[in-house]
């Protein structure tokens, strides 16, 4: 059993200007795509400039930001919201969705791919490699800022939170008494999360698409990816204090909104070998 260590979520202060470890996480995230990506597009067959790989981030960024943010609100806060419209637009209390996120990085794909004569399919399989990077500094900003924690298990690696630090986790979620020091064993979540979403999946789409594939192939094999490892680490999470389960006892809103990731993921990947034959 592990101790949460404590980790001081800013990273920088500068007088009244405070850097977050969560944005720099996301500033990783986004260079180390974006450095991927030139090297992606350096490769003669790849089809891509350097120049259009440096705009393809401009628009990456919105669409994660903007999407991540709102997404976040419809799929989690949407009662909050209706109470104080403003909350949306407060970035720095935290709250983004990676489903929200990749809605609105499809979209920004689209508009991407009209003003530069992309198909659509093209940019989405070129960047799908790429996205892991930033799942994966994202889930680690989230381990830092002490979110999004699993649930209580007997693992080895189990870690207890100090609840002076973390009282809506202690309160809200694991409702333990008054005045408790700490709580139970978690799974660190976060850290699946980072391992599997971020560095396996990485792995295995870079590998995959490391020889010439069928367009839609790379996107599929990103869906499905994807889809499964969120879907198993949200088995060791807990939901969302003012959600809950939806269903069983077990089934939360995140794995809810991987089942389209699945299910579209299996059918780009089946189109994608049927139009090569």
């Amino acid at each position: 059993m592990l101790t949460y260590p404590y980790i001081d979520p800013v990273a920088l202060s500068l007088g009244p200007l405070k850097i977050h470890w969560y944005g720099v996480m996301y500033l990783v995230g986004f260079l180390g795509g974006w450095w991927l990506g030139r090297w992606r597009a350096a490769r003669p067959e790849s089809g891509w400039s350097a120049k259009e790989v440096d705009d393809l981030l401009f628009y990456i960024v919105l669409g994660v930001v903007l999407g991540g943010r709102i997404g976040y609100i419809l799929f989690y806060g949407f009662s909050g919201l209706l109470h104080d419209p403003l909350m949306l637009f407060r970035i720095w209390e935290g709250g983004m969705s990676f489903h929200g996120g990749l809605i609105g990085v499809l979209l920004a794909m689209w508009l991407f791919g009209r003003r530069y004569g992309k198909g659509f399919f093209q940019s989405t399989d070129f960047i799908a490699p790429l996205i892991p990077v930033g799942l994966g500094t994202g889930r680690l900003g989230n381990f830092i800022n002490g979110e999004l924690w699993g649930a209580p298990g007997n693992v080895p690696w189990a870690m207890q939170v100090p609840c002076n630090r973390f009282q809506e986790l202690c309160q809200d979620k694991l409702q333990l008494a008054p005045g408790s020091a700490m709580t139970p064993p978690l799974h660190p979540s976060q850290l699946y999360e980072a391992a599997l979403e971020g560095l396996l999946l990485f792995a295995i789409l870079w590998l995959f698409s490391a020889r010439p594939r069928p367009t839609m192939a790379i996107s599929g094999v990103f869906l499905i990816g994807y889809g499964l490892f969120r879907f198993l680490v949200e088995l060791v999470r807990m939901p969302d204090a003012h959600i809950g389960y939806l269903a069983f006892d077990w089934l939360t809103m995140g794995q809810l909104l991987t089942l389209p990731m699945l299910l579209g993921g299996t059918v780009l990947l089946i189109l994608a070998y049927q139009q090569k034959r």
